[in-house]
């Protein structure tokens, strides 16, 4: 299996989502939170920040497995941003 994490920072809806507890994911605050984010409302917010995306649709957050969200999978480049404030930066521009 090919990792996707060294050249990748993964994305998943729960990050974002206000329905969500920490404890279930989500980790931002709840007054950036959206109500069910999409994959695809993630990469169109990533694709306008600038950065290259790709959308998987058919993963699971590894905390509800049951539940195929899909991620996506941001290039990472070299000396780039780190995934936690990227995550600020797109829920940021999901909220507007």
């Amino acid at each position: 299996m090919v990792s996707t994490r060294s050249k990748n920072i993964i994305l998943w809806p729960t990050y974002f989502d206000i329905k969500k507890s920490r404890d279930e994911g989500r980790r931002v605050p709840k007054k950036l939170g959206v109500d069910t984010p999409s994959i695809e409302d993630i990469h169109k917010a990533v694709k306008k920040l600038g950065h290259k995306a790709r959308m998987e649709a058919d993963k699971s957050h590894p905390g509800s497995p049951t539940e195929h969200e899909g991620r996506v999978l941001v290039e990472k480049e070299k000396d780039g941003i780190k995934k936690t404030e990227l995550i600020h930066l797109v829920a940021a521009e999901l909220a507007k």
